[in-house]
């Protein structure tokens, strides 16, 4: 559009497009994430009108810690999927490592070192398991289906199957103590592995890397991509979080049993599912993670405070699953 000012024309100066304020990009990079918050607070809503305890204090707290060693278990499984890979190892490291950290304490080791001992464990299964993905080439469903098979026979081995009861009184606050005052550790441990994995994954390179490679890991090496490595650090992450959410889960119930992650794998991938993030790779968010981890267990509790029959959490919960995926279907078909 020009002016004419004396018969010369004159430019007019462009239009600048208005930049979104922080509230509409933050609505708009999670939104999914919003969609679960509040599907969450409408199930918690739901089940109060059979019970009205489920919106209690302490009911609310049953639910925030028993969500804890999932949402810590979820973080690290959606660091692989985001890769394009699947980790279905977490649930025997982490009774395997849990096992471990009961050996240590009740060979009479301070819970700090029987701690360490486990998280070793944990961070060796990784290994295996990136090492067998990235430098072997072997697939990621074959590899971890063979560790969690060893890692559940192992749990069993070394202790011929018997549950080990905690006796240290000090590891109780692991799980239960306030290393920020007023901030359970429990609470503060989900938190701060949320935060930083989400401003890892939104702010720096390496959580570029991340998503690039689930998306085109061929792409993603023409464009100079360290692929191979960063694959076998999601895979050692992935052991890393399933031994520390196994010493969080320990400290609070004080038995170590053999068969304690039997269901885990399912519902973190199920909540890294429920969370949007996509089994090809390539989408989803930390945030999504601990959402869906979260929501698995609001529905799991108001099961049970409605008094429906617990064995219907598993339909319930794939239920969810279904339509979490459908919803993501349908929404990407129309983008």
């Amino acid at each position: 559009m020009t002016d004419t000012i004396a018969g010369a024309p004159v430019q007019a100066p462009p239009v600048r497009p208005r930049r979104a304020g922080a509230g509409t990009r933050l609505l708009r990079v999670y939104r999914t994430e919003i969609a679960i918050a509040a599907a969450i607070v409408l199930i918690e809503l739901v089940v109060s009108l059979w019970s009205p305890q489920a919106l209690s204090f302490g009911n609310l707290a049953n639910v925030a810690q028993a969500s804890a060693p999932l949402i810590l278990v979820s973080l690290g499984v959606f660091l692989v999927i985001a890769t394009s890979g699947i980790d279905l190892s977490v649930g025997s490291t982490f009774s395997l490592t849990g096992m471990v950290a009961g050996l240590g304490l009740s060979a009479g080791l301070s819970w700090p070192v029987a701690c360490l001992a486990s998280l070793g464990v944990g961070i060796g299964v990784g290994a295996i398991n990136g090492a067998l993905v990235t430098f072997v080439g072997l697939a990621p469903f074959v590899v971890t289906l063979v560790t969690f098979a060893v890692g559940a026979s192992l749990a069993f081995v070394v202790t011929d199957g018997h549950s080990i009861a905690i006796l240290d009184p000090d590891f109780w606050r692991l799980n239960g103590g306030t290393l920020v005052p007023g901030v359970v550790n429990y609470v503060l441990f989900c938190i701060a592995g949320v935060a930083l994995l989400e401003f890892a994954l939104r702010k720096l390179v390496l959580g570029r890397w991340v998503y690039a490679i689930g998306s085109n890991a061929k792409a993603a090496r023409l464009l100079g991509i360290p692929v191979d490595a960063v694959r076998f650090g999601v895979y050692v992450a992935s052991g890393l979080f399933a031994s520390f959410s196994s010493l969080m889960s320990l400290s609070y119930i004080s038995n170590s049993e053999a068969t304690s992650g039997a269901n885990l794998m399912l519902q973190a991938i199920a909540a890294c599912v429920i969370g949007g993030a996509s089994l090809f790779g390539g989408t989803g968010s930390a945030i999504g993670a601990m959402l869906g981890a979260v929501m698995i267990t609001v529905i799991q509790n108001g099961v049970n405070l409605i008094g429906i029959n617990s064995f219907w959490q598993g339909s319930v919960t794939g239920l969810v699953i279904l339509v979490a995926v459908l919803i993501d279907r349908f929404t990407k078909a129309r983008a």
